[in-house]
């Protein structure tokens, strides 16, 4: 019954979506087609950075998930309030600096970028399903370790659309080791790599180094939670794992964990956390690291992207 809704869904939004007026730019659609978090944020972060070092210049929509504006389309600024335009897209504007709006309606989002001018690619965090915005290039991000799951669809599995979308897109990331597509369907491993941790309450950043061996707090409101404390485990540190649900609203409770032992959180959590985080909080930020030849290849495929005239 999902899949049906799902198949007929899309095929009324990409009538809909032929009949529209073309984008005057590319568009280049970063998503999944499985719940839970696949690395999607950092993957999109990584990619405009890339782009402008290729000589473009790139804009961002997205949804806004979790956040709720007075108005859309709404600007996404450095110091923007997450409960306004949601913790993803506030990550996005303060780690790349790129233009970016957020909508429910990303077309609309798409409008408001363009007509602000300078942008000449337009990057949507997430919206794989969006099938309203025509799109140039398709790219779904995987988490390696979990892969499609038992392949099916919700409510009885953890896709929202069959495995045989994969043929469709233009390239199918997949974030760690465990699982791969076919030879058939382009792809690529990405890797996440912590980087220094830095304090929510100003101060020097540190390098994870500076615990090894220590107790500390690890707090994720990720898809994935298992992934940012395995990944600190692995830094050698001593964690008392507390997961949170995706995009959790945090309160000053949430941190208040009885002791003075260091809490350590993932980038995302912290931007909802600036106003009453605790002395000892970091935030650790995940960048994606994708090999010279892969990134070529990025490369190469939107290279033909580009439009003259």
């Amino acid at each position: 019954m999902y899949g049906r809704i799902a198949q007929r869904r899309r095929t009324r939004f990409l009538q809909q979506r032929d009949a529209a007026s073309p984008i005057p730019v590319p568009v280049v659609v970063v998503g999944n087609i499985s719940i839970g978090g696949t690395g999607k944020t950092p993957f999109v972060i990584w990619l405009v950075e890339q782009l402008r070092q290729w000589g473009w210049s790139p804009g961002v929509v997205s949804r806004g998930y979790g956040g709720r504006a007075p108005s859309y389309p709404h600007r996404v600024t450095a110091t923007d309030d997450p409960a306004v335009c949601g913790d993803e897209p506030l990550l996005i504007a303060r780690r790349t600096g790129v233009p970016l709006f957020v909508d429910p309606d990303r077309r609309r989002a798409v409008a408001a970028l363009l007509a602000q001018g300078g942008v000449d690619i337009i990057v949507t965090d997430d919206g794989l399903q969006h099938y309203r915005l025509p799109r140039d290039f398709e790219i779904c991000v995987v988490d390696g370790r979990r892969g499609l799951g038992n392949g099916w669809l919700l409510p009885a599995g953890p896709l929202r659309e069959l495995p045989a979308r994969l043929d469709a897109v233009g390239l199918v990331v997949v974030n760690g080791e465990g699982w791969s597509p076919p030879d058939s369907i382009p792809h690529l491993v990405m890797k996440l790599a912590l980087e220094d941790a830095w304090p929510l309450r100003g101060g020097v950043p540190l390098p994870l180094f500076r615990w090894r061996g220590q107790k500390v707090h690890a707090v994720a409101g990720i898809g994935h939670p298992q992934r940012f404390f395995d990944a600190l485990a692995a830094e050698g540190l001593l964690i008392e794992p507390h997961p949170f649900p995706d995009h959790h609203a945090f309160s000053a409770a949430d941190l208040d964990f009885g002791d003075d032992l260091p809490v350590l959180m993932t980038e995302k959590d912290a931007m909802k956390c600036l106003d009453f985080a605790p002395a000892a909080a970091w935030a650790v930020p995940a960048s994606a690291q994708i090999d010279t030849a892969a990134g070529a290849r990025v490369q190469q495929s939107l290279q033909s992207l580009k439009r003259t005239g």
